[in-house]
């Protein structure tokens, strides 16, 4: 029951933020939440807010439910990883501009004991065949993130029905899911740098990795103020030119966790 609480108070707080009555120059931004609970937001957007004068006020979801606020107009701007969800939302005239910002990598992280036998894997989809055959708990985004897309992906090429007692659909963000799957000596599906961020506290261990289907980009997106012309498109667009500037991909290369670079600018 604490997990449905937890999950219907996230799934409410975008339409809480999207009503708040807050200052015309702040940006609002919605974003998935590898990029806030990694701690990446805490550290590059107050070089931001310096810079342009105002606050951004951030909405994180997963990239699915930051796409919809796009479309519905509650925020300015998005900071997102689904390409081809962000691709669908350009070509349907919501967004006006979109460019790359950086990108990461996707990992399984599960139990030292693993249950499941994919430590050292480097094929993504054998390991998820492995993870289901052997009835060792999954804990799913289950939110229609951009992870949660590409653990669909997955789990269709391996040929897999995730269902039945081996497999959790948290509804959670990254941050929770991790903790959920350490509380369950389970294994999940996750962005690099919220892992680095919570492994001390979950216990879990990087046990697959580097297959290019795990490639992790990300991409900035200005709502377009013609489908809402009450956006803050100005700040929008300073936002877009700032992280795609060479200020603020240095602001993003220099982030780290424990000493470790967790996103790599992609900017054009």
């Amino acid at each position: 029951m604490k997990w449905l609480m937890r999950a219907l108070g996230i799934c409410l707080l975008p339409m809480i933020w999207a009503g708040a009555a807050w200052p015309a120059d702040d940006i609002k931004l919605a974003t998935t939440t590898s990029t806030d609970n990694s701690g990446l937001l805490g550290v590059i957007l107050p070089k931001f807010e310096a810079k342009y004068g105002g606050k951004v006020r951030v909405i994180a979801v997963g990239t699915g439910a930051a796409l919809k606020i796009g479309e519905k107009g509650d925020a300015d701007v998005l900071l997102v990883h689904a390409r081809l969800l962000e691709d669908k939302f350009m070509a349907a005239g919501y967004g006006s501009v979109r460019k790359d910002v950086m990108y990461n990598d996707f990992v399984i992280v599960g139990p030292k004991g693993d249950p499941a036998g994919v430590r050292g894997n480097k094929d993504v989809i054998a390991a998820m065949k492995k993870i289901s055959a052997s009835g060792a708990k999954f804990v799913s985004r289950g939110d229609e993130s951009g992870t949660h897309q590409m653990e669909k992906g997955y789990w269709k090429e391996a040929g897999v029905a995730p269902q039945g007692a081996w497999y959790v659909s948290a509804g959670q963000g990254m941050g929770q899911v991790l903790t959920m799957a350490g509380q369950l000596d389970g294994y999940t599906l996750t962005d690099r740098a919220t892992y680095a961020a919570y492994r001390e506290k979950t216990g879990l261990e990087v046990l697959v990795e580097g297959d290019p289907k795990m490639f992790n980009p990300y991409g900035v997106i200005a709502v377009n103020p013609d489908k809402h012309p009450g956006l803050n498109n100005k700040g929008a667009m300073a936002f877009v030119e700032w992280i795609t500037s060479p200020e603020g991909q240095k602001a993003i290369a220099d982030f780290k966790i424990g000493g470790l670079q967790m996103f790599f600018p992609s900017a054009k």
